[in-house]
């Protein structure tokens, strides 16, 4: 692999960070509230998924009790 000098890796930095594209205002917010959504869901599937397993937990052992 080839060394570049220091300058001519600033440069390429610089060059690479010019490139990036900054999300807009509505995108961050957009995706902010996509994210707390998704968040609620997966937390509401797994509480009822738990309620589920430990409702046919207790059924289950009940039975060789």
């Amino acid at each position: 692999m080839a060394m570049t000098n220091p300058i001519q890796f600033i440069q390429q930095v610089r060059s690479e960070a010019a490139k990036v594209v900054w999300p807009g205002r509505r995108e961050v917010v957009l995706t902010t509230v996509m994210v707390l959504i998704l968040a609620g869901l997966t937390a509401t599937f797994f509480s009822l998924t738990d309620v589920l397993i430990k409702i046919g937990l207790t059924y289950v052992l009940s039975a060789f009790h």
